[in-house]
């Protein structure tokens, strides 16, 4: 067991190769201490703490060094173009060395990587992904995940892979038939999730479609941002026509989130969203007169 100081120490040095590319000095690194690979690090110094302190009390707690291939926890703002063979050469050597945590890092640095816009801007998500699944992560429904950011070619490319199609995942990619058997036996809080994801990307038929399954025009998700409701998500992605489309169903103008006490037309302003916000101010002069 290498001493915590020292292990902190060598854990930064097979992340500074990660972020160079550097494939022979974390092949190196990770030949002469092969713990990197499969132990996490629980205390990590202030090269670490001061950058993503926030992360590592949540998300990135006690973090892997898999992980970092991800960006996720946003560091550098950039991955290298060979760091699907740089998560390669890490996955290599927790294979070798016969290490429980294998599954357990495929499948969550899976889901960091849908989720990370490092990956994307840099366009090696799906390479990333590849990698990750041909070495045995379960796909999930982290195509769902990747769509809490937008990011739709790894959405699709996820089910192409195999993943498993969820509602969300079938509204926000437009797969109306697919959506409709789903709905038939889906949960409310599955409905409600699928309403809160359709106005997060600004899929305005995926949000009708979703009203149309029961899904509570006014309520929050409980598990995706159950600050706001979905209009206040639709402001936020920019979609007139998807706002158009809540506020026509009856949506509240007046709701506040629960974590800056807003309006969706606070949203839309603080956003600098003009056509919302002359549409919403439109639609609250209308509602007053109606009164």
């Amino acid at each position: 067991m290498i001493e915590a100081e020292n292990f902190d120490r060598l854990f930064q040095q097979a992340v500074n190769a990660i972020d160079a590319g550097d494939e022979a000095a974390l092949q190196d690194l990770l030949n002469t201490n092969p713990q990197l690979a499969t132990q996490r690090l629980y205390t990590p110094g202030q090269w670490l703490t001061s950058v993503i302190g926030d992360a590592l009390k949540g998300f990135y707690k006690d973090p892997y060094l898999l992980w970092f291939v991800s960006e996720d926890a946003v560091r550098t703002g950039k991955l290298q173009k060979n760091i699907a063979q740089i998560a390669a050469i890490i996955i290599e050597k927790i294979k070798s060395s016969n290490h429980s945590s294998l599954q357990e890092q495929l499948d969550y640095t899976l889901k960091l990587v849908g989720y990370s816009r490092v990956a994307q801007d840099c366009n090696v998500q799906i390479g990333l992904l590849d990698v990750l699944i041909d070495a045995g992560a379960e796909i999930g429904t982290t195509s769902t995940d990747a769509l809490v950011n937008a990011h739709f070619d790894a959405a699709k490319h996820l089910i192409k892979r195999g993943g498993e199609l969820t509602l969300p995942t079938a509204l926000c990619l437009e797969m109306w038939p697919e959506a409709d058997a789903l709905a038939a036996n889906a949960s409310g809080d599955v409905k409600q999730f699928s309403l809160v994801l359709c106005a997060l990307n600004g899929k305005a038929e995926g949000v009708r479609k979703a009203l149309s399954y029961g899904a509570d025009i006014n309520k929050p998700s409980n598990d995706l941002y159950p600050h706001a409701t979905p209009l206040h998500h639709a402001v936020s992605s920019g979609s007139l026509e998807t706002v158009e489309i809540l506020v026509n169903a009856g949506a509240d103008l007046n709701a506040v989130d629960t974590a800056w006490d807003g309006t969706p037309l606070g949203w839309a302003e603080y956003g600098g969203r003009e056509e919302i916000v002359y549409y919403l101010k439109k639609a609250l002069k209308s509602q007053l007169r109606r009164e």
